[in-house]
C-alpha cells in the first residue's frame, strides 16, 4: 500500500513570504501526518494476541492436520512486515501454497523493545537477532526446524516472489521427511 501524498504547489509570494513559508510547513506536517497514520491504521498484527496460546493451538492443528506451523514475526509498525503480508494475501499461488501446507501465526512484536516477549523469543533461538519480519518455521511438536531473515527473500525495494515460493516449497511437511 502506497501512502497517499497529497501534491501541492507552493508559490513563494515576493509580496508576503511569511504566508508562503507557513503554508509550506503546514503541507509538509500535513503530508508527513497522512503517511504516519496510514501506516499505524494497519492491523495485520494483533497487539492484544496471546502468542503463546496462539503458537499452542496452532501446533495442535498442524499436527491434526499433518502441516507445519509458520510464525511471521513482525508488527503493525514495520513497513517491510505490511509489504511481505499484503503481497502473501495478495498472490494466490502463495495464498494455495501456505493455506495447504502451514499453520499461520501472525506473532505480534510491539515497537517498543521492553514491551517485547523475550523469554518467548529466547525459545525460538532469538529470531528478532534478524530484524523483522521473520519467519520462523515449526514442526509438529512445535520445536523450531529453520529460521529465515526476510532480508533473503527480498529484491530491490520488495519482496522476491520466486524467492517466497521456493522458501514455502522447501519447509513443507512433504519437503523436509
Amino acid at each position: 500500500m502506497k501512502p497517499i501524498v497529497p501534491f501541492v504547489p507552493i508559490v513563494v509570494n515576493k509580496k508576503e513570504p511569511m504566508k508562503s513559508i507557513i503554508l509550506m510547513i503546514s503541507t509538509i506536517f500535513l503530508t508527513t501526518s497522512l503517511t504516519f497514520s496510514q501506516a499505524e491504521a494497519v492491523k495485520i498484527y494483533n497487539p492484544e494476541a496471546n502468542a503463546r496460546e496462539d503458537i499452542a493451538a496452532a501446533v495442535k492443528q498442524a499436527k491434526a492436520e499433518n502441516k507445519h506451523v509458520l510464525l511471521q514475526i513482525g508488527g503493525n509498525w514495520c513497513p517491510w512486515c505490511v509489504k511481505l503480508h499484503e503481497l502473501e494475501a495478495s498472490d494466490h499461488k502463495i495464498d494455495s501454497l501456505m493455506n495447504a501446507d502451514y499453520v499461520r501465526v501472525m506473532v505480534n512484536i510491539p515497537r517498543e523493545k521492553d514491551k517485547r516477549d523475550y523469554e518467548l523469543l529466547s525459545t525460538l533461538e532469538n529470531p528478532q537477532r534478524f530484524g523483522f519480519p521473520v519467519l520462523v518455521i515449526l514442526n509438529q511438536d512445535g520445536q523450531r526446524i529453520h529460521t529465515q531473515d526476510s532480508w533473503y527473500l527480498e529484491q530491490d525495494k520488495d519482496y522476491d516472489l520466486e524467492k517466497l515460493l521456493q522458501f514455502f516449497k522447501m519447509w513443507t511437511v512433504a519437503a523436509t521427511l
